[in-house]
Protein backbone atom coordinates (compact mmCIF):
# COMPACT_ATOMS: atom_id res chain seq x y z
CA UNK A 1 0.00 0.00 0.00
CA UNK A 2 1.51 3.19 -0.92
CA UNK A 3 2.60 5.60 2.04
CA UNK A 4 0.35 8.57 1.68
CA UNK A 5 0.39 12.14 2.90
CA UNK A 6 -3.38 12.99 3.34
CA UNK A 7 -3.10 17.14 3.99
CA UNK A 8 -5.88 19.31 3.71
CA UNK A 9 -7.59 17.00 1.74
CA UNK A 10 -4.54 16.61 -0.89
CA UNK A 11 -3.04 12.91 -1.20
CA UNK A 12 0.84 13.94 -1.52
CA UNK A 13 3.93 10.72 -2.10
CA UNK A 14 6.48 13.09 -1.25
CA UNK A 15 7.12 14.18 2.12
CA UNK A 16 10.08 16.64 1.37
CA UNK A 17 8.50 20.24 0.87
CA UNK A 18 11.02 22.74 -0.67
CA UNK A 19 11.37 26.53 -0.51
CA UNK A 20 12.10 29.45 -3.33
CA UNK A 21 14.74 31.42 -1.25
CA UNK A 22 18.67 32.37 -0.88
CA UNK A 23 18.89 30.38 -4.46
CA UNK A 24 21.63 32.39 -6.54
CA UNK A 25 19.60 32.18 -9.60
CA UNK A 26 16.30 31.35 -9.58
CA UNK A 27 16.01 29.54 -12.24
CA UNK A 28 17.04 26.79 -10.76
CA UNK A 29 14.41 25.49 -8.77
CA UNK A 30 12.72 24.05 -11.48
CA UNK A 31 15.78 21.40 -11.85
CA UNK A 32 15.94 21.30 -7.44
CA UNK A 33 11.92 20.34 -7.94
CA UNK A 34 12.82 17.35 -10.05
CA UNK A 35 15.96 16.01 -8.25
CA UNK A 36 14.27 16.14 -4.45
CA UNK A 37 11.13 14.61 -6.06
CA UNK A 38 8.68 17.54 -3.96
CA UNK A 39 5.29 18.03 -4.89
CA UNK A 40 4.88 21.32 -2.08
CA UNK A 41 6.75 24.95 -2.71
CA UNK A 42 6.52 27.46 -0.40
CA UNK A 43 7.37 31.18 -1.27
CA UNK A 44 7.08 34.15 0.39
CA UNK A 45 3.82 36.38 -0.68
CA UNK A 46 6.10 39.63 -1.04
CA UNK A 47 8.28 38.49 -3.68
CA UNK A 48 5.45 37.81 -6.16
CA UNK A 49 4.48 40.48 -8.18
CA UNK A 50 0.92 39.87 -9.06
CA UNK A 51 0.61 42.22 -12.06
CA UNK A 52 3.61 40.87 -13.71
CA UNK A 53 3.72 37.79 -12.54
CA UNK A 54 5.97 36.28 -15.88
CA UNK A 55 8.84 38.54 -14.42
CA UNK A 56 8.70 37.47 -10.77
CA UNK A 57 9.46 34.29 -8.66
CA UNK A 58 6.25 32.64 -9.81
CA UNK A 59 7.40 32.32 -13.33
CA UNK A 60 10.22 29.49 -12.20
CA UNK A 61 7.81 27.30 -10.26
CA UNK A 62 6.94 24.52 -12.43
CA UNK A 63 2.79 24.19 -12.68
CA UNK A 64 2.88 20.52 -10.58
CA UNK A 65 3.90 21.61 -7.72
CA UNK A 66 1.45 22.61 -4.99
CA UNK A 67 1.89 26.07 -3.77
CA UNK A 68 2.23 26.85 -0.35
CA UNK A 69 2.46 30.89 -0.19
CA UNK A 70 4.06 32.07 3.14
CA UNK A 71 3.33 35.20 5.57
CA UNK A 72 7.00 36.25 5.45
CA UNK A 73 7.03 39.60 6.67
CA UNK A 74 4.03 40.11 9.22
CA UNK A 75 4.52 41.27 12.59
CA UNK A 76 1.16 40.45 13.62
CA UNK A 77 -1.54 38.90 12.88
CA UNK A 78 -3.30 41.00 11.31
CA UNK A 79 -0.48 41.81 8.71
CA UNK A 80 -0.89 37.38 7.84
CA UNK A 81 -4.03 37.15 7.46
CA UNK A 82 -4.37 40.11 4.72
CA UNK A 83 -1.55 38.66 2.97
CA UNK A 84 -3.70 35.29 3.18
CA UNK A 85 -6.66 36.78 1.58
CA UNK A 86 -4.58 38.75 -1.02
CA UNK A 87 -3.30 35.45 -1.94
CA UNK A 88 -6.34 33.61 -2.31
CA UNK A 89 -8.06 36.78 -4.04
CA UNK A 90 -4.87 36.64 -7.18
CA UNK A 91 -5.51 32.80 -7.63
CA UNK A 92 -2.72 30.89 -5.57
CA UNK A 93 -4.83 29.20 -3.80
CA UNK A 94 -6.06 28.35 -0.07
CA UNK A 95 -3.27 26.70 1.31
CA UNK A 96 -0.90 29.19 3.38
CA UNK A 97 2.08 28.80 5.78
CA UNK A 98 1.48 31.76 8.46
CA UNK A 99 4.81 33.42 9.62
CA UNK A 100 4.08 35.99 11.98
CA UNK A 101 7.54 37.27 13.54
CA UNK A 102 8.37 41.03 15.36
CA UNK A 103 11.92 39.31 16.72
CA UNK A 104 14.24 41.05 13.62
CA UNK A 105 17.71 39.55 15.34
CA UNK A 106 16.34 35.58 16.38
CA UNK A 107 13.57 35.23 13.88
CA UNK A 108 11.17 33.72 16.20
CA UNK A 109 7.68 33.16 15.61
CA UNK A 110 5.49 34.92 17.66
CA UNK A 111 2.70 31.92 19.05
CA UNK A 112 0.18 34.68 20.25
CA UNK A 113 -0.09 36.51 16.83
CA UNK A 114 -0.01 32.95 15.31
CA UNK A 115 -2.47 31.38 16.75
CA UNK A 116 -4.71 34.29 16.29
CA UNK A 117 -4.01 34.74 12.59
CA UNK A 118 -4.45 31.05 12.13
CA UNK A 119 -8.10 31.02 14.09
CA UNK A 120 -9.37 33.33 12.02
CA UNK A 121 -7.95 31.92 8.24
CA UNK A 122 -9.48 28.67 9.43
CA UNK A 123 -12.67 29.74 10.05
CA UNK A 124 -12.25 31.40 6.36
CA UNK A 125 -11.85 27.77 4.92
CA UNK A 126 -8.01 28.04 4.54
CA UNK A 127 -5.79 25.07 4.94
CA UNK A 128 -3.25 26.77 7.49
CA UNK A 129 0.08 25.29 8.62
CA UNK A 130 1.78 27.69 10.83
CA UNK A 131 5.39 27.89 11.85
CA UNK A 132 6.34 27.78 15.61
CA UNK A 133 8.74 26.77 18.59
CA UNK A 134 8.26 23.51 19.19
CA UNK A 135 5.80 24.60 22.35
CA UNK A 136 3.34 22.08 23.56
CA UNK A 137 1.15 25.11 24.84
CA UNK A 138 1.39 27.16 21.65
CA UNK A 139 1.24 23.68 19.53
CA UNK A 140 -1.99 22.94 21.52
CA UNK A 141 -3.79 26.28 20.78
CA UNK A 142 -3.02 25.58 16.97
CA UNK A 143 -4.80 22.26 17.32
CA UNK A 144 -7.83 24.38 19.23
CA UNK A 145 -7.62 27.12 16.82
CA UNK A 146 -7.98 24.90 13.89
CA UNK A 147 -4.67 24.00 12.09
CA UNK A 148 -3.99 21.64 9.37
CA UNK A 149 -0.42 20.66 10.79
CA UNK A 150 2.22 22.80 13.19
CA UNK A 151 5.81 23.52 11.47
CA UNK A 152 7.90 23.43 14.47
CA UNK A 153 11.42 24.88 13.91
CA UNK A 154 14.08 22.51 14.09
CA UNK A 155 16.98 24.98 14.24
CA UNK A 156 16.80 29.18 13.69
CA UNK A 157 16.00 30.35 10.35
CA UNK A 158 18.69 29.89 7.59
CA UNK A 159 21.29 28.33 10.27
CA UNK A 160 21.52 25.23 9.28
CA UNK A 161 22.21 24.02 12.93
CA UNK A 162 20.22 21.11 12.38
CA UNK A 163 17.94 19.49 14.91
CA UNK A 164 18.43 21.69 17.87
CA UNK A 165 14.78 21.28 19.38
CA UNK A 166 14.90 17.48 19.16
CA UNK A 167 13.71 17.06 22.34
CA UNK A 168 10.78 19.47 22.49
CA UNK A 169 10.03 18.22 18.58
CA UNK A 170 9.91 14.56 20.42
CA UNK A 171 7.35 15.82 23.03
CA UNK A 172 5.10 17.72 20.06
CA UNK A 173 5.34 13.93 18.00
CA UNK A 174 4.23 12.25 21.34
CA UNK A 175 1.26 14.82 22.49
CA UNK A 176 -0.07 16.22 19.38
CA UNK A 177 -2.48 14.28 17.06
CA UNK A 178 -1.89 16.98 14.15
CA UNK A 179 1.00 16.36 11.54
CA UNK A 180 3.89 17.53 12.72
CA UNK A 181 6.22 19.08 9.73
CA UNK A 182 9.66 20.34 10.90
CA UNK A 183 11.11 23.48 9.08
CA UNK A 184 13.45 25.51 9.45
CA UNK A 185 17.55 25.09 10.34
CA UNK A 186 17.90 21.34 8.70
CA UNK A 187 21.15 21.86 6.74
CA UNK A 188 22.04 18.21 6.17
CA UNK A 189 19.78 15.33 5.13
CA UNK A 190 21.27 13.44 7.93
CA UNK A 191 19.10 15.62 9.97
CA UNK A 192 15.92 15.44 7.97
CA UNK A 193 16.45 11.92 7.81
CA UNK A 194 17.09 12.11 11.56
CA UNK A 195 13.35 14.01 12.16
CA UNK A 196 11.97 11.76 9.57
CA UNK A 197 12.98 8.60 12.31
CA UNK A 198 11.34 10.48 15.17
CA UNK A 199 7.80 10.28 13.32
CA UNK A 200 7.53 13.77 11.72
CA UNK A 201 5.01 13.90 8.90
CA UNK A 202 7.48 15.78 6.54
CA UNK A 203 10.25 18.24 6.46
CA UNK A 204 10.51 21.71 4.53
CA UNK A 205 13.93 22.59 3.69
CA UNK A 206 15.17 26.11 1.67
CA UNK A 207 18.63 27.32 3.06
CA UNK A 208 19.98 23.41 3.29
CA UNK A 209 19.53 23.16 -0.64
CA UNK A 210 19.49 26.84 -1.67
CA UNK A 211 23.11 27.47 -0.30
CA UNK A 212 24.79 24.13 -1.02
CA UNK A 213 27.28 24.55 -3.88
CA UNK A 214 25.44 22.20 -5.92
CA UNK A 215 21.33 22.44 -5.06
CA UNK A 216 20.13 20.47 -7.71
CA UNK A 217 22.56 17.40 -6.47
CA UNK A 218 21.59 18.40 -2.85
CA UNK A 219 17.40 18.23 -3.32
CA UNK A 220 18.07 15.17 -4.54
CA UNK A 221 20.61 13.76 -1.35
CA UNK A 222 17.33 15.58 0.89
CA UNK A 223 14.76 13.69 -0.84
CA UNK A 224 16.73 10.44 -0.84
CA UNK A 225 17.17 11.12 3.05
CA UNK A 226 13.55 11.87 3.89
CA UNK A 227 12.31 8.86 2.16
CA UNK A 228 15.20 6.69 4.06
CA UNK A 229 14.09 8.46 7.33
CA UNK A 230 10.31 7.68 6.88
CA UNK A 231 11.17 3.75 5.92
CA UNK A 232 13.11 3.56 9.24
CA UNK A 233 9.93 4.98 10.93
CA UNK A 234 7.72 2.72 9.35
CA UNK A 235 10.01 -0.35 10.18
CA UNK A 236 10.07 0.03 13.86
CA UNK A 237 13.23 0.74 15.25
CA UNK A 238 14.96 -1.65 17.72
CA UNK A 239 14.88 -0.77 21.19
CA UNK A 240 17.76 1.95 22.21
CA UNK A 241 19.87 0.37 25.50
CA UNK A 242 20.86 3.57 27.00
CA UNK A 243 22.19 2.07 30.38
CA UNK A 244 23.11 -0.81 31.78
CA UNK A 245 24.98 -3.95 30.29
CA UNK A 246 25.34 -4.44 26.36
CA UNK A 247 23.10 -6.51 24.36
CA UNK A 248 24.77 -9.59 22.48
CA UNK A 249 23.49 -10.32 18.38
CA UNK A 250 24.39 -13.63 18.91
CA UNK A 251 23.03 -16.20 21.91
CA UNK A 252 25.36 -16.47 24.54
CA UNK A 253 24.64 -20.44 25.28
CA UNK A 254 26.86 -22.53 25.78
CA UNK A 255 30.95 -21.52 25.56
CA UNK A 256 34.04 -21.94 23.24
CA UNK A 257 35.53 -24.59 25.56
CA UNK A 258 32.47 -27.15 25.25
CA UNK A 259 32.36 -26.08 21.52
CA UNK A 260 35.72 -27.19 21.31
CA UNK A 261 35.41 -30.16 23.38
CA UNK A 262 32.72 -31.74 21.17
CA UNK A 263 34.88 -31.12 18.29
CA UNK A 264 34.28 -28.15 16.82
CA UNK A 265 37.55 -27.17 16.16
CA UNK A 266 38.12 -30.80 14.16
CA UNK A 267 34.86 -29.38 12.31
CA UNK A 268 36.51 -25.63 11.86
CA UNK A 269 39.40 -27.87 10.10
CA UNK A 270 41.47 -26.72 13.17
CA UNK A 271 44.60 -29.45 14.33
Amino acid sequence: MPDEFILGGVSLSSRLFIGTGKYGDDALIPAVASSSGAQVITLALRRVDFNNPAASLISHIPDHLRLLPNTSGARRAEEAVRLARLARAAGVGDWIKIEVISDTRHLLPDGYETARATEILAKEGFVVLPYMNPDLYVARDLVNAGAAAVMPLGAPIGSNRGLATREMIGILLEEISLPVIVDAGLGLPSQACEAMEMGAEACLVNTGIASAADPVEMGAAFGAAVRAGRQAFLAGPGRVLRHGAADPSSPQEGSLTGFLEQGGAETCGQP
